[in-house]
């Protein structure tokens, strides 16, 4: 039985934990309640996201499943964007404590090269680095043993919902927005509305951006992000790019967007952004998979663009983010479709697989819940 930094025991010496086969399958395990060493926090999970590429790379059986060796998924407990509330502390710890609610930056890197050292962790280039989720037990269980270095401070304004779509899909547009400026000077134009494309509509509200338009394919999707309150108008695409960025410029009243950023990860998303960003405009992508083809001159050379690549967010800037979204009002967590009990993973996975709105998110059946 693992006991808490000021003597407080955790309640259990078993916890369920979720488990991705590669057969498009979410499977339930038991597994021992792990103690924190040295420099190592248990966190009682409150909520663990389900992310896109976990489902394209793991669950399908797609790259996580070769080998064993740098990326790939190895056998643990999934789930990469986890949130709740510190429990136990090992030797050594500094900065949290027992009862602290925090996010998990979703990878553990060696701390000592220059990327580590920028907190890009997901950058590390080094054979200790290691994703919660892949390499080492995720989020995906009742608890989870976390890296203190890798924790970032939950503000009492935000739940834990907020803090694990913070860890990854928030995480990530807030990057994408910074590098590509977005303020109050134009107007934002996001390509794909699935969970990191509502994010970017979101965090752009709070950065200030004139007015917001997203492309989404998905007429699902385009009516749950119509109803959030973040978009001033939801499109769908047209058959080519040029046609969707005069679609765009209509909506705007302009001739295009200063700053666009592209979460579909498709090669008619990325046209689409470079199409419907202005002369001097700044576009950024985020959407992993997929190709980009375009024409240079007429659509980035002649326009002047700047483009951006960007892979996920730095600690720093994770921490800076959930600072701000309190500060903004605004709440990660109505980007959020549907929730699940753990006992109810291999449904949420289908979900999230197939035809969900929003978000999907994993709440512990046991532990803080809010």
């Amino acid at each position: 039985m693992s006991m808490t930094s000021e003597g407080t025991p955790v309640t259990a010496d078993v916890m369920t934990g979720v488990y991705l086969p590669g057969d498009s399958t979410a499977v339930l395990r038991e597994l021992a309640v792990p103690e924190p060493g040295p420099g190592q926090v248990l966190i009682e999970v409150g909520a663990s996201g389900i992310c896109g590429s976990d489902i394209g790379y793991i669950y399908h059986e797609h790259k996580g499943h070769r080998g064993v060796d740098g990326p790939a998924y190895r056998g643990v407990v999934a789930g990469h964007e986890p949130a709740g509330r510190i429990v136990a502390t090992g030797p050594g710890c500094r900065r949290f404590g027992s009862g602290d609610r925090v996010i998990v930056y979703h990878i553990a890197g060696c701390g000592l090269c220059d990327n580590c050292r920028r907190g890009y962790f997901i950058s590390c280039g080094s054979p200790e680095r290691e994703s919660y989720g892949w390499q080492r037990d995720g989020g995906h269980a009742h608890y989870l043993l976390a890296e203190e270095s890798t924790c970032v401070p939950l503000p009492d304004e935000l739940s834990y919902v907020d803090g694990a779509l913070i860890a990854c899909g928030f995480g990530t547009a807030y990057e994408g927005l910074r590098r590509i400026g977005v303020n109050g000077d134009g107007d934002l134009l996001v390509v794909g509305l699935g969970p990191v494309g509502l994010a970017a509509g979101m965090i752009g509200k709070g950065m200030g951006a004139r007015r917001v338009v997203g492309v989404e394919v998905s007429p699902q999707r385009r009516e749950w992000a119509g109803g959030l309150g973040v978009f001033d108008a939801t499109l769908a695409p047209e058959p080519d790019a040029e046609a969707t960025a005069r679609l765009v410029a209509d909506a705007l009243g302009a001739a295009g967007a200063l700053t666009a950023i592209d979460c579909s990860g498709s090669r008619a998303g990325r046209s689409t952004a470079i199409a419907g960003a202005v002369e001097w405009g700044r576009v950024s992508l985020v959407g992993e998979g997929g190709t980009l083809e375009t024409e240079v001159s007429d659509a980035l050379l002649h326009k002047q663009l700047t483009l951006h690549a960007s892979w996920v967010t730095s600690l720093p800037a994770m921490a800076e983010l959930a600072v701000n979204l309190a500060r903004w009002g605004l709440r990660p967590e109505h980007v959020v479709s549907d929730r699940f009990p753990l006992a109810q993973a291999d449904e949420a996975y289908r979900l999230a697989a197939g035809a969900s709105k929003g978000k999907v998110v994993l709440l512990p059946s046991e532990g803080p819940g809010r």
